[in-house]
């Protein structure tokens, strides 16, 4: 195999070999070669395109009082979701800047806090013998296009814990409580620290065995990582949390 072949010549260049070296070999010819054996890649281009233009989200900007459970606090001007949970939006001073363009003046600025971390997952299953990934074509209100490619699970703690009053996430129990999936990779990595205050959350690859049986929504399809490789060669198109949980492949 090509594989043991690669791993020989890097051998003989004084390279140490083992599982970890050899799985990632194997991942890096999956992401140069398509080899989906589900979808063709402008099928998979074709597919979202249509989500997006089927998606009947309405977005509106309004003003902070027209918020429904949303208030802002009468002492600290903090805006607050009146159940306690979500995220709090904040404000900051920053001091002693000497190595930023603003030079030591500083500023002021909001952040978005007190939002405890959630998980980022992506489901990770061998079909024909190649890793695929299944990803979700999901709408928030700040997209470019109302859609773009998300992770298998996209969930804060609150939504984790159904504090909206709807239902968990779809995949949840494959993540939060992992039984039934192998763990590939999960750490905990830093938000953009320019708009969230102290915000980190569980970045997640999960693997089901290729036995599992699966029911898979409308809204979710199983790429390649030469797909999403490929994908991201389109301009919002791939969110950023899946941009950055392959980072790791």
């Amino acid at each position: 195999m090509i594989v043991d072949k690669i791993c020989e010549i890097l051998e003989k260049e004084g390279y140490q070999i083992d599982s970890e070296t050899n799985s990632r070999i194997q991942t890096m010819l999956n992401s140069i070669r398509d080899d989906n054996q589900l979808y063709k890649l402008d099928y998979v281009i074709e597919w979202f395109n249509k989500k997006r233009e089927e998606s009947d989200m309405l977005v509106e900007e309004v003003g902070i009082n027209d918020l429904d459970k949303w208030n802002i606090d009468g002492n600290s001007a903090n805006i607050r979701h009146e159940s306690g949970g979500f995220f709090e939006v904040i404000g900051v001073k920053v001091s002693n800047t000497f190595d930023r363009e603003v030079g030591k003046k500083g500023w002021t600025q909001p952040m978005i806090a007190k939002n405890p971390g959630g998980i980022l997952g992506i489901m990770m299953k061998r079909i024909n013998g190649v890793s695929h990934y299944l990803l979700q074509a999901k709408a928030e209100p700040g997209n470019i296009g109302k859609l773009q490619l998300s992770p298998t699970l996209q969930a804060t703690t609150s939504n984790l814990l159904k504090a909206h009053g709807g239902s968990k996430p779809l995949f949840a129990e494959y993540f939060d409580e992992p039984k039934n999936a192998k763990i590939i990779y999960a750490k905990w990595q830093s938000e953009d620290g320019g708009r969230f205050h102290l915000k980190s959350n569980y970045n997640m690859i999960v693997e089901v065995d290729e036995q599992t049986d699966l029911e898979i929504p409308d809204s979710f399809i199983w790429v390649t990582l030469f797909q999403i490789k490929q994908l991201m060669k389109i301009e919002n198109f791939v969110g950023p949390h899946v941009r950055g949980i392959i980072s790791y492949l």
